[in-house]
């Protein structure tokens, strides 16, 4: 009985398709064929693997080209290999492989080469598989993500307006921690305005600024003789980072509606110390709602690449250095562990204190990401909530960060009942 698997070497432009039997015995037969990228190609490949009882397709994750490809058979060649009569439990089965894992010998290369070499190493289970959703959690990475590079958008643009102000010999940065503050914005949009008297841009700021009047005075001296040109480049990037703004609260708002469904599990994700929603909403939208793909916290570890590495030769460790993984769930449990050790009380900052003496400070923090990205595994799949289990945690600032967190919430369109949060089973 023949068991047909098919390989694609993916170009922005062209698919170099080959098909075989690998059920066979000796040398694999394979059917080469080109195809292009376009919608209607596309059709045409899926309506050609349909026809040919290709059971598994296997491609390399080429840049982002790969994408439309995966959809189209996804929705086109998938249900009909998963719905026919006599379908097993591979049948319809997409691969993504890591393009590394096919790598081939230099000065013999060619696509047709290249999907041949993938179909080999994928039925000797060769090859480093790739983990790809479903079509809807891929739409919340799509958002999360773009909001992820607005955001280092609005970082690039601070340190840029920093630069400007100081050109301009404007030091308000040396008084106000916040460039981007409400008081700093209502004095910045003064000076874009024309404003050239100090005191008066001064009394702008808010009381409870740190700095002192005196000191704003004498940081904005030199708007007295400020040239235009600084002002019409700070009124850039002023509307610059109000549009960044804006479309971070659009962003914000799509993921609310997207995420409707799963209200409750942004807020057991929210309670935890270190996170907050937007990194909650980030997490669902890199592992799923419940994790469902992940069997064990450890599964989930090491597909995030947190846990410790293991490279041993003759029975001696070589290192233990963390694999490379989901870069940006690296990055997510990376900051929720810098800010949890420092909330005062918690289980996290008392564990962080014991091991830096031991780990230092870099591995201290990598092994308290373990912990949170552990956790998380257990809240999601389990559906419990978060209870604080350390020693000097004060009822007021509990009330206090589950008040800051139903504000966040609601701001970003989430529906929240009126009272304390839910109780539920705890972890």
């Amino acid at each position: 009985m023949k068991y047909q698997v098919a390989a694609i070497d993916v170009h922005k432009k062209m698919l170099a398709v080959v098909v075989a039997d690998v059920a066979g015995e000796g040398e694999y037969q394979f059917e080469r064929r080109k195809f292009g990228t376009t919608p209607e190609q596309l059709h045409v490949l899926a309506q050609r693997m349909i026809q040919q009882e290709v059971e598994e397709i296997v491609m390399e994750s080429t840049a982002q080209y790969w994408k439309p490809v995966w959809g189209a058979l996804e929705r086109l060649w998938k249900p009909a290999r998963q719905q026919r009569e006599g379908a097993t439990k591979m049948s319809g089965k997409l691969h993504l492989c890591q393009a590394k894992s096919n790598r081939g010998q230099r000065g013999r290369k060619s696509d047709f080469l290249d999907a041949e070499r993938l179909v080999k190493r994928l039925v000797a289970q060769k090859l480093v598989l790739s983990l790809v959703p479903d079509a809807e959690q891929r739409l919340w990475r799509t958002v999360t993500r773009r909001k992820y590079q607005l955001t280092r958008d609005k970082v690039r643009l601070h340190n840029q307006l920093e630069s400007l102000l100081e050109e301009a010999h404007i030091k308000l940065s040396s008084f106000v921690s916040d460039l981007l503050g409400l008081s700093a914005r209502r004095m910045l949009k003064a000076l874009v305005e024309g404003a050239t008297d100090p005191a008066a841009i001064a009394a702008l700021a808010d009381g409870r600024l740190r700095a002192t009047p005196a000191q704003l005075r004498d940081a904005l001296g030199a708007s007295t003789q400020l040239h235009g040109v600084y002002r019409r480049l700070l009124k850039m990037m002023l509307e610059d980072l109000k549009q960044l703004e804006e479309q971070m609260e659009q962003l914000d708002g799509e993921m609310a509606t997207l995420l409707e469904d799963h209200q409750e599990v942004v807020q057991r994700l929210a309670e935890v110390p270190g996170l907050g929603v937007s990194s909650a909403v980030q997490i669902i939208a890199e592992v799923g709602p419940q994790a469902e793909v992940f069997n064990s916290a450890k599964e989930l570890s090491s597909w995030v690449g947190v846990c410790p590495g293991s490279e041993e030769s003759a029975g001696e460790s070589q290192s233990t250095r963390s694999p490379k993984g989901n870069r940006n769930m690296r990055r997510l449990l990376n900051q929720a562990a810098q800010a949890a050790v420092k909330m005062k009380g918690s289980i996290f900052e008392v564990t962080f204190r014991k091991l830096v003496p031991r780990l230092g400070y870099k591995a201290a923090i990598w092994a308290i990401a373990h912990r949170l990205c552990r956790l998380l595994w257990i809240l999601l799949r389990k559906g419990v909530r978060y209870q604080e289990h350390g020693p000097a945690v004060s009822a007021k600032s509990q009330r206090a960060r589950t008040t800051k967190m139903i504000k966040e919430l609601r701001k970003l369109g989430y529906r929240i009942e009126s009272g304390p949060l839910p109780a539920g089973a705890v972890a």
